[in-house]
């Protein structure tokens, strides 16, 4: 098993992609944790993995719920080696001034500050084991080759972007890796957020047009990506953004 002896921490992980990663990570022998905003959700999965993965509620933009989420795998597995910051939200695809501030302020809060409070909690933590870790952050390709209507979404996942790479730098004395994984547009809960447009396949046609392998990225292909950035095989490779866009930015 790839990640034997590991212990996890997914943001985001009640469903969608943060779900897809926890599963194929439990299923590659790590101890999961599986933190999501919501309560009822992060426990369907982590009960449904069984006693590899325990749930905790709280929201990543949030100080002290983040440093709950890194408490709990301390407290439930005996430490941390592995933290996909995979939790983020968008505004509606629209102009730039019709987005509210207060979308735009929680857009930044859960996509960016977010990592802000993981490093916080966690960094300190990865550095007192003294044994390095991964930090895999999911950026966008909406922070590498923007599209109109979500300005300010593809801004906050080009700082995700920019601080993975400053990261990286600096952590990489500790041994601490840190990587983004870059989706292309997915069937996710956010899809019609995403295309602004009803979720129709004329509509989804439309997106499609600029993905050269012709369809939308999936928890699968997100999973399998952050689980080469976490096990040991990769332990030459940090600061690196990875697209998984069937092309896109290519």
């Amino acid at each position: 098993m790839r990640l034997q002896g590991k212990v996890a921490l997914v943001t985001g992980a009640g469903g969608g992609f943060g779900e897809g990663i926890a599963r194929l990570f439990a299923a590659e022998g790590a101890k999961v944790v599986c933190a999501d905003l919501r309560a009822e959700a992060a426990t369907a999965v982590a009960s449904s993995i069984g006693a590899m993965a325990v749930a905790i509620p709280g929201d990543v933009s949030r100080g002290p719920d983040v440093q709950a989420m890194v408490d709990a795998a301390v407290s439930s597995f005996g430490g941390l080696d592995i933290v996909v910051n995979n939790a983020g939200t968008t505004h509606r695809n629209r102009p730039m001034l019709e987005v509210e501030a207060d979308e735009f302020d929680r857009v930044y809060a859960v996509n960016v500050k977010s990592i802000y409070w993981m490093a916080q909690a966690a960094v300190p933590l990865l550095r007192k084991q003294g044994r390095g870790g991964s930090l895999i952050n999911i950026g966008s390709t909406a922070g590498i080759r923007p599209r109109p209507g979500l300005v300010w979404y593809n801004g906050s996942k080009g700082a995700v972007n920019t601080v993975t790479h400053c990261m990286a730098t600096e952590l990489a004395p500790d041994n601490i890796r840190v990587n983004s994984v870059c989706p292309v547009i997915g069937a996710t809960n956010l899809l019609t957020e995403f295309m602004g447009v009803p979720d129709t396949p004329e509509n989804r046609a439309r997106f499609l047009a600029s993905i050269p392998l012709g369809r939308m990225s999936t928890p699968a292909d997100i999973a399998n990506a952050c689980l080469w950035l976490a096990e040991d095989s990769s332990s030459f490779i940090t600061g690196v953004l990875l697209p998984v866009d069937g092309g896109r930015c290519a």
